[in-house]
């Protein structure tokens, strides 16, 4: 995969320069070791300690880029072209305490950059490994990147790259899928309908009809809490402008086509479950809507993913949310040799670097 180019990240580069976005103790270290006119010659070396898939390794080298160097006479001298930089490539799969980034040179240079280096790898990875491990669960069945409203908007961009990387099928916003020049997807949703008065055919009429050249028109069928025959009205009414249904039922409550259903022992009828997906695929196809596709969503991880697949739901495609962006991935950089020889604290030592391929100025 070729590395996106720097300005891709629009990076506000003053102040990555100024340490304004570094740990306070990083930019000390930079003004104490130009006032002293120390330049060490450092190894620095950059893991983590998980298996997991990299992410904002691309983000991270466009700060290296535009923001080593230091404060001249003259203004900023850029100082990346005198380092040596090794990196592994966005998407690839890492090891425990792997490095992933490699930097050396004189260690002022760079070292007010550890903290956005560091913090930047992190996000973008817990994405990566998370949205892996959902399209894994599966098994080739489209997934829908859907946390854009769990978290602040300003992680869109970068995220949105990472889970397109890890294998999402689509995004929900323009953001998310502007560094691959996409769009963003989505569904008939519960407002719209609201505004057309709870009729959900009604508003999907008005939806299909002005998006259905430019999208798969995709129906949440669950207003009503009756999705069998709320999915049947929407495929009825639309016929071969509807691409799909979007099951989204509270985790609170029973869908009617559920209501006289004894549940097995240890079975929950309540939100979106496999008893419900098996009802209104079963009536789609009997009322002859067998290419109408079923999305499922609400509380959606890899581990409930894998249990419907497992059991042979009748899922076509999972719209999956919050549990994209939980969890961390921290990343650690050490300092594993100074001016040629070793030197790491006690506990940590330079690692085998040999994936990493060199990155040109």
């Amino acid at each position: 995969m070729a590395r996106l180019p720097p300005e891709t990240f629009q990076l506000p580069v003053e102040k990555l320069r100024a340490g304004y976005y570094s740990d306070a103790y990083f930019t000390s270290t930079k003004e104490l070791l130009e006032a002293e006119g120390r330049h060490p010659d450092v190894v620095l070396q950059v893991f983590q300690k998980h298996d997991a898939v990299l992410g904002g390794i691309d983000e991270a080298l466009a700060v290296l880029a535009l923001c080593a160097g230091h404060e001249g006479p003259g203004g900023w001298e850029p100082g990346r072209a005198a380092l040596d930089v090794r990196a592994l490539v966005e998407g690839d799969e890492i090891a425990p305490r792997e490095p992933v980034l490699q930097v050396s040179g004189d260690y002022g240079l760079f070292c007010h950059l550890e903290t956005v280096l560091l913090g930047t790898m992190a996000r973008r990875t817990l994405v990566m490994r998370n949205v892996r491990e959902v399209v894994r669960a599966a098994r080739g069945k489209p997934i829908l990147y859907f946390p854009a409203r769990h978290d602040h908007w300003r992680v869109q961009t970068g995220d949105g790259w990472a889970a397109h990387v890890a294998g999402v099928i689509g995004v929900s916003t323009d953001a998310q899928a502007s560094w691959w020049g996409g769009r963003g997807i989505g569904t008939v949703p519960h407002g719209l309908i609201a505004a057309f008065g709870g009729d959900t055919v009604a508003a999907a009429r008005a939806f299909a009809g002005r998006f259905a050249r430019d999208m798969n028109v995709t129906v949440l069928v669950d207003w009503e809490n009756d999705s069998v025959r709320t999915a049947l009205a929407v495929a009825d009414a639309l016929g071969p402008a509807l691409w799909g249904v979007r099951l989204d039922t509270s985790e609170t409550l029973v869908d009617a086509a559920l209501a006289h259903v004894v549940p097995r022992e240890g079975e929950r009828l309540t939100g979106v479950n496999a008893r419900l997906v098996h009802a209104v695929r079963d009536a789609l196809d009997a009322a002859g809507h067998e290419r109408v596709r079923i999305v499922v969503s609400g509380g959606f991880d890899a581990e409930r993913i894998r249990a419907f697949e497992g059991a042979g739901v009748p899922v076509d495609a999972y719209g999956v949310g919050s549990s994209l962006i939980r969890g961390q991935n921290d990343f650690t950089a050490d300092v594993v040799r100074v001016d040629g020889r070793p030197c790491a604290k006690v506990g940590r030592g330079e690692q085998p670097a040999g994936r990493l391929v060199p990155v040109q100025p």
